[in-house]
């Protein structure tokens, strides 16, 4: 009979035999690994990749684009004019538009029941009513005010002036565009003070630091990375709705395209060409807005991502690092024992 010293654990090779033995039923070793099949992902995969091939292969092939017709006016002189003017409706509404927001959101955030009622009741009435109304009713002010003019308040007036002279159309389109725009930011901008934790006030004022100095300082510095993701979206939102002032007849991007392919019929290309516009100018502003929440994002992330020029740099430096290891000349090693 064998004694208990003399038998192996499980999965230990046997003495004498030269063979290990087989290892136990639960052993993790002993089990199989099969990766995981995604059949279903891969199958998605291809059939995008399908769709994507017959998208790009149409673009080049179906001659209703008429691509040279499309290189011809996407960088002349109308259409780049154009771009300007919807360029200049865009800075002007989105610099006025969020001063007036910052404003409505501080009063919304007053303590002064009259403030807080102004500003709700604003930014209700403009959200409510849509913009290509607003801005036909601004187009027509002057049926509704012939005259704006200084003086008295309900007393006599000291000067006055023809509302046309002064409210042309590209004033009235820039008037509807930032009143418009001022309801949505201040919502934007009283979204991002409110996610500031009130201890920040209660120590600024405790330290003895003025209120308007807490807001511009600490609050406001604070607020802006909850403010940049969403007003950079309505910024982007903005440069397209700038289309609207097509009912005004300004010269905008949309408005020109439309009057050039109302004289020559060719309605696709000149469509294309709207389009390649709006998207170079959004690509530009999603830039803009990555930067700058970049920038914002120091005080809470010290070691900020690198950015995509960055990571470029470095993948050129680890290139040329890598192609002078493989230039350098092979020393041969010198055998043991060898002294010379």
């Amino acid at each position: 009979m064998a004694s208990t010293t003399d038998i192996a654990p499980p999965g230990a090779p046997t003495r004498g035999t030269g063979r290990e033995a087989p290892p136990a039923p639960h052993d993790p070793a002993s089990l199989k690994v099969v990766p995981a099949r995604h059949y279903a992902r891969w199958a998605a995969a291809v059939a995008v990749i399908v769709l994507v091939t017959q998208f790009v292969h149409g673009l080049a092939t179906n001659p209703v684009w008429e691509w040279g017709v499309f290189g011809d006016y996407v960088l002349s002189e109308t259409i780049v004019q154009a771009v300007w003017v919807t360029l200049q409706l865009t800075a002007y509404a989105t610099v006025l538009g969020f001063l007036l927001g910052t404003v409505l959101a501080f009063m919304r955030l007053s303590r002064s029941p009259v403030l807080q009622t102004v500003a709700w009741t604003y930014i209700w009435i403009f959200r409510s009513i849509p913009m290509i109304v607003q801005l036909v009713f601004w187009f027509n002010l002057s049926a509704l005010y012939e005259r704006l003019g200084l003086g008295v308040p309900f007393g006599p007036v000291f000067w006055s002036v023809d509302s046309n002279s002064i409210i042309g159309t590209m004033g009235a389109a820039v008037i509807g565009l930032t009143l418009h725009q001022a309801a949505y930011a201040a919502e934007i901008v009283r979204g991002g003070v409110i996610a500031v934790d009130d201890g920040q006030l209660e120590a600024a004022a405790a330290l003895g630091i003025p209120r308007l100095r807490q807001i511009r300082r600490i609050v406001l510095p604070q607020a802006m990375r909850a403010i940049l993701p969403t007003a950079g979206n309505e910024i982007i939102g903005l440069l397209k709705g700038t289309s609207v002032v097509y009912v005004m007849s300004i010269g905008e991007l949309f408005y020109q395209v439309q009057v050039v392919y109302g004289r020559n019929g060719r309605v696709i290309p000149l469509l294309l060409v709207a389009t390649a516009w709006y998207v170079v100018l959004t690509s530009l502003l999603s830039v803009a807005q990555y930067y700058v929440e970049r920038r914002y994002a120091r005080g809470a992330n010290r070691t900020p991502p690198p950015t995509p020029l960055q990571r470029a740099r470095r993948f050129a430096r680890t290139l040329r690092a890598a192609a002078a290891r493989r230039d350098q000349p092979v020393i041969p090693l010198k055998p043991l024992g060898d002294s010379r």
